[in-house]
């Protein structure tokens, strides 16, 4: 029967439940591979298994593996740029999880212990989610759709981290609906899943079931500028898919500054990064506003807004974007009033922006005083 060391992060047992399904304690044992030694590939998290003279590799030896696992284990391997070659462990044939030859530069030495503090309370869904598309998407496709799967991941973490108070509504939580079934529709720069599933009442009672989908994206971080010296605000302006879908004649629409908060970013530190990418501004300070679901009956997605205190001259209108996000962002500079005008008549159609100058209005006085 075949047995496989598993070295890295597949030592963590919460990990290695997720990816196996279930932990096979009989057949698990810890074992030392010698003449070998873990490094951090350089600028990313995972581990790379490298030769070395003298060296120690800690891991567990999974002996007996069943089909079922073997192709668990290579669709959470293989898809990400590892093969499986032999070695000899305790006198048998062993199979092991080595990097493709020059495809990353080794690092400081790997540490299952800084892993667990740092990477894990993400990766725990990350890996739950690329589990989940077993059998639904090929592992050669999966490189294609990971960073999002990780920023998804970062989503559900900050979900988690950062809970919102329950004084009026009912504080109800995710053990109150009873999930029967969930299946991918569509993965692709976003994901869309069809849910079965029914919730608590008001009344006490279970609600009918329901199918729905959900529209699965990670956190954004919006920022509009504001000079409080000048009374000036910059927008941005951009093609947008939504209007194109809905029909909108004129699918070019005026915005705060957004992105992605980015994988270990806090919002705060995203909103700052998007200023420089889609404006080139550094801001003085940052104003948070509010944090909310734009769409909640159909998408995940959550918006962290604040107001970017800077200098606003004149010639900080312009281009921005990145060419490697194919974004084309033209950036307005305009007075308060202006902005104001722009939204009475209707061109701003944006929510969040609508929200942020009207938050803006209400604190503009004091912003202007300090």
């Amino acid at each position: 029967m075949t047995q496989v060391f598993l070295y890295g992060t597949l030592r963590h047992m919460g990990l290695l439940e997720i990816v196996l399904g279930r932990l096979p304690h009989d057949r698990m044992r810890a074992s030392v591979l010698e003449g070998y030694h873990v490094a951090r590939a350089e600028g990313h998290d995972f581990p790379l298994i490298l030769e070395q003279a003298g060296g120690r590799c800690d891991g567990v030896l999974l002996v007996d593996v069943t089909p079922e696992e073997q192709a668990r284990l290579d669709y959470y391997e293989l898809g990400f740029g590892y093969r499986l070659l032999p070695v000899t462990i305790e006198g048998r044939e062993t199979l092991v999880y080595f990097p493709e030859p020059d495809l990353w530069q080794a690092g400081e030495a790997w540490s299952l212990e800084r892993w667990s503090e740092t990477d894990w309370p993400v990766t725990q869904h990350s890996a739950r989610e690329i589990m989940g598309l077993m059998g639904q998407v090929a592992p050669s496709e999966l490189g294609r759709y990971f960073e999002r799967i990780r920023a998804r991941a970062y989503s559900r973490y900050l979900a988690e981290n950062q809970p919102s108070p329950a004084t009026l509504r009912a504080a109800h939580g995710r053990k109150d609906v009873m999930l029967k079934d969930e299946r991918l529709s569509h993965i692709g720069y976003f994901r869309t899943d069809t849910l079965r599933l029914s919730h608590l009442r008001y009344d006490g009672c279970q609600s009918d079931e329901m199918v729905r989908e959900v529209f699965l994206t990670g956190d954004a971080a919006l920022v509009l500028p504001y000079d409080p010296v000048r009374d000036r605000v910059l927008i941005i302006e951009q093609f947008r898919m939504g209007p194109l879908g809905r029909g909108d004649p004129l699918p070019w629409t005026l915005e705060p500054i957004a992105g992605r908060v980015d994988l270990g970013e806090t919002p705060e530190a995203a909103a700052q990064r998007e200023c420089v990418e889609e404006a080139g501004l550094v801001l003085d300070a940052l104003e948070p506003v509010a944090g909310y679901y734009p769409s909640p009956g159909e998408i995940s997605t959550y918006f962290h807004t604040f107001i970017g205190l800077c200098d606003l001259p004149d010639a900080a209108s312009g281009m921005g974007g990145l060419e490697s996000e194919s974004e084309d962002i033209k950036s307005h500079v305009l007075s308060f009033e202006a902005a104001e005008a722009l939204m009475k008549s209707g061109e701003i159609n944006i929510g969040p922006l609508l929200h942020l100058l009207l938050w803006l209005k209400g604190e503009r006085g004091r912003l202007r005083q300090g």
